[in-house]
């Protein structure tokens, strides 16, 4: 393996965990802002009140982009194991 092969392999397995995790990265930074604007609007500033949405927005996340998270992982997984014999040195 050369360092145009690692670095690729290195920028493609990025782009892969941004990819992945953006959904549920989305929704909770969207739930977030809302609990945020809602608190500052009613001036309740209590603290589980910013936890509880989020955690309930990461499982609908999950239980919503599962299926797709899953199947890419695989996707992706099976392309590295692909082209294993191409990485590895012989």
């Amino acid at each position: 393996m050369d360092k145009a092969q690692a670095v690729d392999l290195v920028r493609k397995a990025l782009w892969f965990t941004i990819l992945i995790s953006s959904p549920a990265l989305i929704l909770s930074v969207a739930v977030g802002l809302f609990v945020s604007i809602l608190q500052t609007t009613t001036q309740i500033h209590e603290q589980t009140l910013t936890f509880v949405p989020k955690i309930f927005a990461l499982l609908a996340a999950v239980i919503l982009f599962g299926p797709w998270m899953l199947e890419s992982f695989h996707d992706y997984i099976w392309n590295l194991w692909g082209t294993l014999h191409e990485i590895a040195p012989h």
